[in-house]
């Protein structure tokens, strides 16, 4: 296939203005304000150069308290918490973004500020994930749950097969979607285990002829990740994940993938952006029936941007992707993301089965973290204690009961230090 617009990053590039600094004035909105940037440059082709500076925030600036201290540690599962210096850095440039005169949810997505925010986003998510240049980058909508359609009405044909290995609440969600465009063939699910468990790929009895085999990477719910991934059998079929809740927080090997798709409100931004990572090849062949805001034909060609995108949503998650490379890239936070669910799980071993994680040892989420208490009598008080300790967010989902922290990429070792220390002191008092 031909290269479409949205490759720019590979071929026609257009170049991110440089920046260069501008006195400051005092702020609206009681918002804390930097010094001020305005763009220099015309967009012209050429290869994509991450130039942007990191923004100062100004001592004193802030006509209200911020810092750790303010907040709370918040362990929900999406929308979930976000980098705190992110947070700071989009307050010091909410109110104007760079000396543009304008926030970023008041600009056009297609003038020269949005263009090279959504440029540097996509330069900066490639460079973390390593992304080859036969892949595309699409920022949509919608969330994962609508992918569940978009998938199969772009992949295949109302008599396609398509095989799934159901691991938990949203896998499953997949296949019931995904049955009303193609012929859903269940080849392993965890279910009757209460999807505790990832299968062995040997034993996978794929469909010779399945057009590609479906995978939730991290089940959010159940806190079941895969540490590895099957291999399609199938020469002409190919592995597709939803990565929502463990995108970007660990490397990952895209080439393998066919498509990687997931929700930003996890690990890397708010709510409102949906991430596709997609082989070119694998673009323009939706089904006839397929709504224009789901081909992904359409959205290669226009760069993310045929309709209005989530503008300020992608902004922050560009802001996240560069906050991800300042720490050193997705190794150093895989480390750090092993150490925090490390100290978590080894609390809850050490308890004695006073609190229970019932995830096979050699799947457990390093993003969410489900648990229980032997006296189930006394979960409600746990969340209500550990709330008044300022750490919110830990019931767990309503169709598993019992308590869950989510304890992404942005989620301090601090916080993970804290809820354990807490959960000794809860023991000691009831156990």
């Amino acid at each position: 296939m031909a290269a479409s617009t949205n490759s720019f990053l590979v071929g026609n590039n257009n170049q991110i203005p440089s920046l260069k600094p501008k006195s400051t004035s005092q702020s609206l909105l009681h918002l804390a304000k930097p010094n001020t940037l305005h763009l220099a440059g015309k967009t012209k082709p050429a290869s994509v150069r991450c130039v942007s500076s990191p923004t100062q925030i100004q001592d004193g600036a802030r006509s209200a308290p911020t810092g750790s201290q303010d907040r709370v540690f918040n362990f929900a599962a999406g929308p979930a918490t976000l980098p705190e210096n992110v947070l700071l850095k989009a307050q010091a440039d909410l109110y104007n973004w760079r000396g543009s005169g304008m926030s970023v949810m008041e600009m056009s997505h297609r003038g020269k500020e949005f263009l090279s925010i959504i440029q540097k986003a996509e330069s900066d998510l490639r460079q973390l994930l390593e992304i080859p240049s036969e892949y595309s980058v699409l920022f949509l909508q919608g969330g994962a749950t609508t992918q569940f359609a978009g998938l199969p009405l772009n992949l295949c044909k109302p008599d396609d097969a398509v095989d799934f290995v159901v691991t938990g609440s949203w896998g499953d969600k997949a296949v019931k979607e995904a049955k009303k465009y193609c012929k859903t063939n269940v080849i392993w699910s965890g279910k009757s285990d209460k999807y505790t468990k990832v299968p062995s790929f040997d034993a996978l009895e794929q469909s010779p002829d399945a057009k590609y085999l479906h995978i939730c990477a991290n089940e959010t719910i159940h806190g079941v990740e895969f540490k590895d991934y099957p291999v399609v059998r199938n020469p002409n079929g190919f592995l597709v994940a939803d990565m929502s809740s463990n995108f970007c927080s660990k490397p990952v090997d895209v080439s393998k993938f066919g498509v990687i798709y997931g929700g930003a409100q996890k690990n890397v931004g708010p709510s409102g952006v949906t991430i596709v990572i997609i082989r070119k090849d694998l673009i323009g062949n939706a089904q006839e029936i397929t709504p224009v805001m789901l081909d992904y034909k359409i959205h290669d060609e226009n760069s993310s941007l045929y309709n209005t995108p989530p503008c300020f949503g992608i902004y922050m998650c560009g802001l996240v992707f560069e906050d991800l490379l300042d720490q050193g890239g997705l190794k150093e936070v895989e480390r750090k993301n092993q150490r925090k669910a490390d100290l978590l799980y080894n609390a809850i071993e050490e308890s004695k089965g006073f609190f229970k994680c019932p995830v096979e040892k050699s799947v457990r989420s390093l993003m969410n973290v489900p648990f229980t208490l032997e006296k189930s009598e006394l979960e409600g008080e746990f969340i209500k204690e550990a709330a008044k300790e300022k750490m919110v967010q830990l019931k767990g989902h309503r169709s598993v009961g019992g308590m869950r922290a989510s304890i992404y990429n942005a989620m301090p070792l601090a916080g993970v230090e804290k809820l354990v220390a807490f959960m000794k002191d809860f023991q000691a008092k009831h156990a």
